[in-house]
């Protein structure tokens, strides 16, 4: 049985259970004439979640757990002499993972038996073919062992999985029988359901913070090995950004730095007073039909992929200004520039400020326009003395929220701004960014222990300092305005 189907019937068996639970609550309240602790649903959730809960947990526990156990069996088929020189095991095993699901898809594809793969009567030579068929495709020679150990991870797999279905289900059975029997008058259901909820509540919220602390962690490790190889100072203090992959690199960060930043504050430069002037428009002149229909149309711009920015700055703002601009100037020859690049991603960020602005500005107290109004201010005045103040803080907020998906913006860069790394003060040039000098260090086939490519969670974790400094400032100038104004 699939993970997909035991889920769905976990949940059929919960709502079974919430409706045979609140039954039996109503029908022991009838019998014995006592009214019940609870309100009848609330018996009915708590069996439900008896059913549901302690299942999960198995299900999720068995998904984590078989996959080591069947690797380290079969890591122990694997010997090592079937590795290629210079090559890795787990490569080795990936290839094992690759052929046992192709099986699967073979055997069900042409209705073949399982005692085929059993007795030996189809051999790895006869089968390759159907394995390129189903979308498996293999390089070179494959050892008789590692089909063997293929044959065996799918069996283990197969064997697993069907446990993992009787015990999901067992659980969920066994549970909700203890739980159906446990339901009395008395019983405070409330309390139970609301302390499952309470501990879901509990357990989203730290997979939230341990989601975090394991971006963070990894972040970490991963730079301070890359700093055991490359020294910190020429990382933070060198200008030069020349990584070679054959020794002799210069990772300084920057040239980096100062393309982010640039691209960066040019985005900002054009987003905050277009998207500022749009929010108090849209707040405080505008009609509510106005309203209704340019609110949305500006917000269409945050959810246009940015590939599409970034096609639109390469094929149209690029040429662009270094037809009109660039080139009359004698500033620059070339369409990648980062005023290209700043100006299509200020498009972009357009709506992080308005619609955000926008909100904030509509949650000011009226109270605080109409006492302006009485002592004889006027619209303008009291938009520039009153309004704007009191929202200062939310306005700030967004405009770092704004500032943060600039600094993190991948797409636009590189096809508006292009790939040089360099320090220089003509916005005409070609620059790059943190974000693209991850991505490029991160692909392609290049040693990963390597220090031209460990150097790319330096640049993250740098990239992370900033963006949560970013966030500490904005909290801090809310804390500050807000008790100015509450």
């Amino acid at each position: 049985m699939s993970v997909g189907l035991i889920f769905l019937v976990v949940l059929v068996l919960a709502a079974a259970g919430y409706f045979v639970g609140r039954a039996r609550a109503l029908s022991l309240s009838a019998q014995s004439g006592r009214k019940l602790h609870s309100l009848p649903s609330y018996y009915g959730q708590t069996v439900a979640l008896f059913i549901a809960v302690p299942a999960f947990f198995v299900l999720i526990a068995w998904l984590f757990i078989q996959p080591i156990v069947i690797d380290s069996r079969v890591n122990g088929m694997v010997p090592d002499s079937v590795i290629p020189d210079g090559g890795a095991r787990s490569l080795v095993i990936s290839d094992v993972r690759r052929i046992a699901n192709g099986l699967d898809a073979v055997l069900s594809r042409d209705a073949i038996d399982e005692s085929a793969l059993t007795d030996g009567s189809i051999d790895f030579s006869s089968i390759r073919g159907r394995l390129a068929d189903v979308g498996v495709a293999l390089v070179g020679d494959v050892p008789t062992e590692v089909f063997e150990a293929a044959k065996a991870y799918r069996q283990g797999a197969k064997f697993g999985n069907m446990m993992m279905t009787v015990a999901v289900l067992l659980v969920a059975i066994a549970f909700g029988a203890w739980s159906y029997t446990w339901i009395r008058p008395d019983m405070r259901a409330r309390n139970i359901s609301e302390t499952f909820i309470k501990a879901l509540l509990i357990a989203s919220s730290t997979v939230a913070i341990l989601t975090t602390a394991g971006i963070v962690g990894s972040l970490v490790f991963e730079t301070i090995n890359f700093f055991k190889m490359y020294p910190a100072s020429d990382f933070f203090f060198s200008t030069v950004w020349n990584p070679q992959f054959r020794g002799g690199s210069d990772l300084g960060i920057w040239p980096l730095l100062w393309g982010t930043l640039y691209i960066s504050l040019i985005a900002l430069l054009v987003a905050v007073p277009i998207g500022l002037m749009i929010a108090i428009y849209l707040a405080e002149y505008a009609s509510k039909a106005v309203r209704s229909v340019a609110k949305p149309m500006i917000e269409v711009l945050a959810g246009i992929p940015t590939i599409v920015y970034g096609l639109f700055a390469l094929i149209t703002v690029g040429p662009f200004l270094r037809d009109y601009f660039a080139q009359p100037m004698g500033l620059g020859s070339s369409s990648s520039s980062v005023l290209t690049a700043g100006l299509v991603m200020g498009i972009m960020i357009i709506p992080f400020v308005s619609s955000l602005s926008d909100d904030i500005i509509n949650a000011v107290p009226q109270s605080l326009r109409d006492g302006s109004y009485g002592l004889g201010a006027t619209q303008s005045e009291t938009i520039k003395k009153v309004i704007l103040p009191a929202a200062l803080p939310g306005v700030v907020g967004a405009i770092l929220l704004a500032a943060s998906r600039a600094i993190g913006e991948t797409m636009i860069v590189v096809l508006g701004a292009g790939a040089a790394a360099k320090l220089d003060l003509n916005p005409f040039e070609a620059m790059t960014t943190v974000t693209v000098k991850i991505v490029s260090q991160l692909t392609g086939d290049t040693e990963f222990a390597s220090p031209e490519t460990l150097v790319a969670f330096a640049l993250g974790l740098t990239l992370f300092v900033i963006t949560l400094g970013l966030n500490v400032v904005a909290l801090y100038i809310v804390r500050k305005y807000r008790e100015q104004y509450e």
